[in-house]
């Protein structure tokens, strides 16, 4: 079976009613709720393996509470809510792409994830808010009293991106209602850890603490929840076990999300990932080369050595604008792939001669296996005379070199090994993970994701996971449309350079927010060349296996062609971006 792929296990009581079952679905067309047509393909397993999920606990500081309202209240509050009224309305805004939304006493800005403390919103809180409010206080389920609310409507399909509320906009406490339906909304903590808990119709989500500040919280756009079959609509975490899930039909929910301005910096007890506190946090830049160097080695070189069987089990599909350059090229054409992991592109064009390099022995062993050429060396040193190939390609490497120097460094070795008139492919991970208002197979693929819940140690500090972080700093600026280097190097797109493995680590399947990351590698134990990899449970696994971090530094727009234009006796032909990464095509004159 492909690695990385959702699959359907059912478990019949007779060989008979099985054999019947196949021949009835293998093969039959069907319709899903979104109207695609789905094949059906079965198979016969003589077992499925899956390994059991651990009791799991809600996230530090979070609490549910049901049936916080009465039917009547909610109804009054969802009436109290007028969707069709004058857009000059100081509370309207248009609807967003998956929902709508309202805001009250302040209204909350999507472009910059804040508030503008000194331009409240005419008429505070809806009235039929203060009642409801009060009470809370008086019961002790909310220790502020809110002066801003955001009320969304989400017809079924549609969720939230995964996301933190802004630690300087609003203060610890943050609540929601939900009206009309119930949900489930996935928290995902750093460490890539994923617990999803349902939020019955009426009940009033609490976030405080570790849960408001450090843990993601989002839902899945989607028209089915699964949930517990035992448990009915209550709520709590949705768990793994296979005989307790069932499907429940979404139905329009109505959420009201108090919050309390914060009109003092955030002084929480997460300076590294707090943006309040990070401002206060000098830039830390290398001291040699010697010091990205050794970055690269721990976060780049041994990791890939370590994770090579399981990588190489989830790159198997050649992108088809790589597919392209390299069935241009002509017969009996040189050409190197100066990175080339498992050789996935090695053995594209049977007419080509490829060969390929890594600085990864084991990803080159799992080459040699394919019976592909391919060697070990640094890409900033490849051992190819000057001159000898008509092309090269570098997919997916130049990102993982810690400073801007090292990145040209790998260009002008590209450029080295190039004939004149040859062409060299480059792809690097793009910062903008949506451009043009389409987001990146990364980001989309986040639904998948969201069911291989994968988990850490439960004995992991947070403290543990943050030890190495440090926050960006400076302020984003955009970037020229012909821009220099050096423009990126001192000012563009909060670039810098790195150091002591300071950075923040990356939530996967989401946007990036700083240049230079660490990107966590969730490994799944491979018991040995040719065994399958097992894999998880419905939720996930209690021992899913270490965690690595590589090191990436993402381009932003035009960064990459200006590392390009700082080459001599090169040409650009093309700049293009494709399922979130940023490529040139360049040519040695």
């Amino acid at each position: 079976m492909p690695p990385n792929k959702p699959y359907s296990f059912v478990r019949y009581k007779t060989v008979e009613e099985s054999k019947k079952a196949y021949d009835t679905l293998n093969g039959k067309e069907i319709v899903d709720d979104l109207g695609q047509k789905i094949i059906l393909y079965l198979n016969f397993v003589e077992k499925a393996q899956w390994k059991e999920l651990g009791l799991q606990a809600l996230p530090p500081g979070l609490m549910v509470i049901e049936e916080i309202i009465s039917s009547e209240d909610e109804k009054m509050l969802l009436e109290s809510v007028n969707w069709t009224e004058d857009t000059d309305n100081h509370n309207f805004q248009k609807s967003l792409k998956h929902r709508r939304v309202k805001h009250f006493g302040y209204e909350f800005r999507y472009e910059n994830n804040h508030v503008d403390k000194d331009k409240p919103l005419p008429g505070g809180l809806p009235d039929i808010c203060d009642s409801i409010l009060e009470k809370w206080l008086k019961e002790g389920f909310i220790k502020h009293k809110p002066d801003q609310l955001t009320v969304n409507q989400y017809e079924p399909g549609h969720g939230i991106p995964a996301h933190v509320d802004t630690h300087s906009a609003f203060e610890d406490e943050i609540v929601s209602l939900s009206l009309g339906a119930e949900i489930v909304m996935d928290f995902k903590h750093p460490g890539g850890v994923t617990v999803p808990i349902m939020l019955p119709c009426r009940s009033l989500l609490v976030m405080t603490g570790e849960s408001r500040y450090l843990w993601t919280h989002g839902i899945t756009p989607r028209k089915f929840d699964t949930v517990q079959a035992s448990r009915g609509h209550k709520s709590g975490i949705i768990t793994g076990d296979v005989e307790d899930l069932t499907l429940s039909k979404r139905g329009i929910r109505t959420s009201f999300t108090f919050r309390k301005v914060r009109q003092t910096p955030c002084n929480c007890s997460y300076p590294l990932v707090c943006d309040s506190q990070m401002k206060e946090t000098p830039t830390s830049f290398p001291e040699s080369d010697k010091e990205a160097s050794q970055l690269e080695q721990e976060y780049v070189h041994q990791v890939y050595e370590e994770i090579a069987r399981h990588f190489s089990s989830t790159r198997h599909t050649p992108w088809p604008h790589i597919v392209e350059f390299l069935k241009a090229l002509p017969s009996g054409s040189l050409v190197a792939d100066i990175g080339c992991g498992n050789g996935k592109y090695l053995g594209i064009n049977k007419e080509l001669y490829m060969i390929g390099c890594d600085h990864s022995q084991n990803l080159v062993d799992i080459c040699r296996e394919k019976h592909y050429q391919a060697f070990v060396c640094d890409a900033l040193a490849v051992p190819i005379r000057s001159g000898s190939c008509d092309a090269c390609i570098s997919i997916a490497v130049i990102h993982h070199f810690a400073t801007a120097e090292r990145r040209v460094a790998a260009l002008q070795e590209l450029v080295r090994l190039l004939r004149p008139g040859g062409k060299a492919l480059i792809y690097v991970w793009a910062m903008e993970q949506e451009y043009n208002k389409k987001k990146s197979k990364y980001l989309r693929e986040n639904r998948i994701s969201q069911g291989k819940k994968e988990e850490i140690s439960s004995d992991t500090s947070v403290q543990e996971l943050l030890v190495k972080q440090m926050p960006d700093v400076g302020n984003q600026d955009s970037a020229p449309s012909v821009p220099s280097i050096n423009d990126f190097q001192d000012r563009g797109c909060n670039s810098r350079e790195v150091t002591n493995s300071k950075l923040p680590i990356h939530t996967n399947r989401t946007s990036f927010h700083s240049q230079d990351v660490l990107v966590p590698w969730h490994l799944k134990e491979n018991p040995g060349k040719g065994k399958p990899i097992e894999p998880f449970g419905p939720l996930g696994s209690h021992d899913p296996g270490p965690v690595f971090h590589r090191y990436y530094h993402v381009f932003c727009e035009g960064e990459m062609v200006a590392a390009c234009q700082t080459l001599s006796n090169i040409s650009i032909l093309q700049s293009y971006y494709d399922q979130g990464n940023w490529c040139v095509i360049l040519q040695k004159v």
